[in-house]
């Protein structure tokens, strides 16, 4: 679990950093928006930083729980750059998509990357390997599947002020990365 609880680590560092600089107004230098560039830095530290106690907390389950799974398959360093990069991919997908959409707010958790951690479980699996071998699934089937399953993963899992386009992009990032091995330090 050691890679899991120094995410978790620094979600909290991030969490007692960004609470310091609410005294003083500045919490929003960690939140992702657009424009991309005025902040690209963002990418990064939204995935680490939370709107509230109740969100860290919530997502801290969802990584203590798929976190070790994942990190039995995989070295240190390959499972922070996937929270990182499926994380901020996910974030950025949401302010993007979401813009598009109408107002983008800002974004900010680790959740598209707990969400892709689940999809990589779900994806990565002996038995999902076995099944999806078998039945020969074109690589365009199988996008159209793992699209799917991600809108219906986030569906079941939404809430008020959740961000959706963050947990299907997340889940769907961990279900192409499972279905490859990407993390699988073989």
């Amino acid at each position: 679990m050691r890679a899991t609880l120094e995410t978790l680590a620094i979600v909290c560092l991030v969490g007692v950093v960004q609470a310091g600089l609410s005294v003083v107004g500045l919490a929003w230098v960690f939140a992702l928006s657009t424009p991309l560039s005025v902040a690209p830095w963002t990418v990064v530290t939204s995935v680490y930083a939370h709107g509230s106690v109740g969100h860290l907390l919530a997502n801290a389950v969802g990584l203590l729980l798929l976190g070790p799974l994942v990190e039995r398959r995989t070295t240190r360093l390959r499972f922070h750059a996937f929270i990182i990069a499926s994380g901020g991919l996910a974030g950025v997908a949401q302010v993007i998509l979401g813009g598009l959409a109408g107002a983008s707010p800002a974004v900010l958790g680790i959740s598209g990357a707990v969400f892709a951690l689940g999809g990589y479980l779900l994806a990565g699996n002996a038995v999902t390997t076995t099944l999806f071998d078998r039945l020969r699934l074109t690589p365009r089937t199988q996008f159209a599947l793992f699209a799917a399953l991600a809108v219906v993963l986030t569906l079941v899992t939404a809430a008020p002020g959740v961000a959706l386009i963050a947990h299907a992009t997340g889940a769907f990032v961990g279900l192409t990365a499972g279905r490859a091995g990407v993390l699988d330090a073989r």
